[in-house]
């Protein structure tokens, strides 16, 4: 089933070019989420065989991450039902084709059990995802385009030579399958591994949009369409933190934990100052929730740097940032359909002139920026408390201290957009609020509310079990 899942995105989007009809390929691409969906909620009961002599395998922090990335396909799919009806000018073949094998690369990354095979799945999602940016063809799609290729690019490079490195470290295992390294962790090379770590967090780092690699990451968000800034602020920025905490699976086996958490703190800190900095100055929506994305990425690694708690507090927030991050840009894509502008200060009255997503956008706001009683409140109060447990006070008070202000800038933009008087008429009022582009971004809301209010035991017991790959209790 491993590699049905694989490759059946691949097929899917091969037929994207021999369907006549836009409406034959959307409701492919639908049909093709929905099995994907399926198939991930069978591993939840009965767990996939190791495929590909041990290349291929599933393991609880692959299924979680792998199920959001399903689940946030599958509402991305049904949103561009609508979505792509108001795109008559432009051709879907190639798009739709593209998110099918973007879809493929993502699940190769979380099923797979080599580095090499791990670093060419993530380099597949840098390739496809990059052509999906500039859907809407223009000058500045284009630089932000070549801006993520070239920097991402950089990034994957190094992560390649920390793989190299990391291969020198195993010279006495002979091996970069992930069990025989942990296996045989003690017989790792200190040196050469820790040189590799530091070229693995970089490399895998610059995908997440860590300080100081994050310099792509708002003009990529904003000028990537909607429902493409949902998948790689929620799929493709997990995948990335999937890779570095491979890595720290193997430095905890190693006893290079203390190494690996020190470099995990210090870019989380500095992820959360320049995002608390720059997002004060924002005017563009979806250029601060590039900055938004900043701040979340710094506190993902920032809980591995704690650890303790925070190993659970971390992948329970990548949980909550993943279906609050899709919301905002699923927002962000009815806010360009109706004004064609993503400038805060050219949407403003969006309760009055569209009241669903004007609703919805208040409750992603709340949902982002850790409101209770959203999921994403409780992840971030679960990583000040490993702060604090840890003894780490300065580290906690200055996480609270960004977090305020990064609350302050976004409430000073949101709320004027929602509740500001309308200046302007929207660019294209043939666009009314429908139900299609509305009910995706409902799902995703409650999803979000929902892991604030009840966490099932299964999943508690799936991210307890996770935590416990680096060291958690």
């Amino acid at each position: 089933m491993l590699f049905v899942l694989i490759v059946l995105p691949l097929m899917m989007a091969g037929l994207m070019f021999i369907l006549p009809s836009k409406r034959a390929r959307i409701s492919l691409l639908v049909l093709t989420a929905l099995f994907h969906l399926s198939c991930v909620v069978c591993f939840w009961k009965i767990a996939p065989q190791t495929q590909w002599h041990g290349f291929l395998s599933l393991d609880v922090l692959g299924l979680l991450i792998l199920s959001i990335i399903s689940v946030l396909f599958v509402v991305v799919s049904f949103y561009l039902i609508a979505y792509l009806k108001g795109e008559e000018n432009r051709s879907t073949r190639f798009f739709i084709a593209c998110l099918l094998v973007f879809l493929s690369a993502m699940t190769l990354v979380t099923v797979s059990r080599h580095l090499g095979l791990l670093w060419i799945a993530i380099e597949a999602t840098t390739l496809f995802s990059a052509i999906l940016i500039n859907f809407h063809r223009t000058p500045r799609g284009i630089e932000a385009t070549w801006k993520f290729l070239l920097i991402c690019s950089v990034g994957i490079a190094m992560a390649l030579l920390g793989t190299l490195f990391l291969a020198v470290a195993a010279t006495n295992i002979k091996s970069l399958l992930l069990e025989d390294l942990l296996s045989n962790a003690p017989a790792l090379i200190e040196s050469w591994l820790k040189l590799s770590v530091i070229f693995l967090l970089i490399g895998y780092g610059t995908k997440m949009g860590l300080v100081p690699m994050h310099s792509w990451k708002p003009d990529t968000y904003g000028e990537a369409p909607g429902p493409v800034g949902a998948l790689m602020s929620g799929a493709l920025t997990s995948c990335a933190f999937l890779a570095i905490l491979r890595v720290g699976q193997i430095c905890h086996q190693a006893d290079q934990m203390a190494f690996f958490q020190s470099i995990t703190l210090l870019l989380g800190m500095l992820s959360l100052f320049v995002a608390s900095v720059f997002i004060l100055g924002q005017t563009d929506f979806k250029r601060m929730l590039g900055y938004s994305s900043i701040e979340h990425m710094g506190i993902l690694v920032l809980g591995v740097g704690l650890g303790g708690a925070g190993f659970y507090g971390s992948l329970y927030h990548m949980l909550n940032n993943a279906f609050a991050k899709g919301l905002m840009f699923l927002v962000a894509g009815n806010l360009y359909r109706y004004y064609r502008n993503s400038k805060a200060h050219h949407i403003q009255g969006v309760l009055h002139s569209y009241p669903q997503t004007g609703i919805l956008l208040l409750v992603g706001f709340l949902c982002v920026t850790g409101f209770p009683p959203f999921g994403t409140f409780f992840s971030e109060l679960l990583i000040l408390n490993a702060a604090v447990t840890g003894k780490h006070y300065i580290v906690a008070f200055l996480y609270v201290l960004f977090l305020g202000i990064i609350f302050i800038g976004m409430s000073k933009i949101v709320l004027k957009m929602a509740f500001g008087e309308p200046q302007d008429k929207p660019a294209d009022d043939q666009y009314r609020e429908s139900i299609s582009m509305v009910v995706p971004l409902v799902i995703l809301g409650l999803i979000g509310l929902l892991l604030g209010i009840f966490i099932p035991s299964y999943l508690s017991e799936v991210l307890q079990r996770a935590s416990g790959f680096l060291g958690g209790q």
